[in-house]
């Protein structure tokens, strides 16, 4: 029987986000119609919208409904780095990277979290945006977003927020941490794929990406996708980051048997999302594990999954000083209370072949 342990590629969806996807495809209206039809739409569409504000700390109207967590971040970055330098946390999430190729990277400390002291060095000088994740998707890592908020006010710098593995599973706010711009995605929430948000400051106003019919106050056009959007608002109302002691214990039982049979954690002293681990077993290829492991039923990857399927040296660890490749189990919203019994026993299965060979080697 399989398990599904890679919720941070995408989460299962939640029964509430089903519903309102469902719900969504009834109506025919569009929601920039002025009729009945289009009313309908239009309520769907900003009841979602005030679903995800109120989840993540913005204004119904600083809400900007995108395709995803890609689309959001290359929203704003686009936006707020005209005429500013970049600076970019070493372990960001490709499509950041991808959208400001030029940044200077910060680097992180070898428990993967933003070096403080390099960002307020580097932070004097001209206009500057600083791009940092709230939480890493390989390690699970959670920056100490609040300190380097307070480091970019001081400053005058501009902050976008990729929070796109962090909604739903830790609190995250807009407000409380006085970012410019914050993105979100909504298969990482356990809701539909398509549909993702980007939330705005009061009063920052951005040019659209995508040149349209006005939808989105003018800074997204296109129709908006009503059964994904609708469904990112269900599960943003559902997925309650006080849900997550039973992951995390889970997380710790998973991490304590892997370390006591030789392995190690990346980041494990680090604060960290309850459901993330990633296991490093020396000598061992990520490629090779996580093949193991799913022909034994285990679905779990090696770092990111927005790679075409390539498996390759993680510049995340690289940049933690990690010489070896690891495992990322990331545990969904409805993991089963067996799953930590269920991976182990898989996993030492594995780690125990593995030691052999290795030793038959050197004889």
């Amino acid at each position: 029987m399989t398990l599904y342990l890679d919720a941070n590629a995408t989460e299962p969806l939640r029964p509430a986000a089903r519903d309102a996807v469902l719900a969504a495809l009834d109506l025919t209206g569009n929601p920039s119609s002025v009729h009945a039809a289009g009313r309908a739409a239009r309520r769907v569409l900003e009841a979602a919208r005030d679903q995800v504000a109120a989840r993540f700390g913005a204004g119904p109207g600083e809400v900007v409904f995108t395709s995803g967590g890609t689309e959001a971040n290359m929203l704003a970055i686009r936006a707020l780095a005209g005429g500013r330098r970049v600076l970019a946390g070493a372990t960001e999430h490709a499509a950041v990277l991808a959208a400001a190729p030029g940044a200077t990277l910060l680097p992180v400390l070898s428990d993967g979290t933003l070096d403080l002291d390099a960002l307020e060095a580097l932070l004097p000088g001209p206009p500057t945006l600083v791009c940092l994740m709230a939480a890493n998707n390989e390690t699970g890592v959670i920056h100490p977003l609040a300190e380097a908020a307070a480091l970019c006010r001081a400053h005058g710098a501009a902050l976008h927020v990729d929070a796109v593995q962090a909604a739903g599973r830790v609190p995250v706010s807009l407000t409380a941490l006085g970012a410019d711009s914050l993105a979100i995605s909504g298969h990482k929430l356990g809701g539909p794929k398509g549909a993702g948000a980007l939330l705005l400051r009061p009063g920052l106003e951005l040019p659209p990406l995508i040149a349209g019919g006005g939808q989105e106050r003018g800074r997204r056009g296109g129709t908006e996708a009503l059964p994904a959007i609708a469904g990112l608002g269900a599960a943003a109302e559902a997925a309650d980051p006080a849900q997550a002691a039973r992951l995390a214990g889970l997380r710790d039982a998973i991490e304590a048997a892997c370390i006591a049979l030789g392995a190690r954690v990346a980041g494990q002293g680090a604060a960290r999302l309850p459901n993330t681990a990633n296991i490093i077993l020396p000598g061992a290829a990520a490629e090779t594990q996580v093949i193991a492991l799913d022909l034994a039923g285990m679905q779990v990857s090696a770092g990111a999954a927005c790679s075409s399927g390539k498996v390759g040296r993680s510049h995340v660890l690289a940049a933690m000083g990690e010489a070896e490749g690891g495992i990322r189990v990331s545990l969904p919203w409805n993991a089963p209370a067996d799953a930590a019994e269920r991976f182990l026993e898989a996993w030492s299965a594995m780690q125990n072949r593995l030691s052999r060979r290795a030793a038959a080697r050197t004889i």
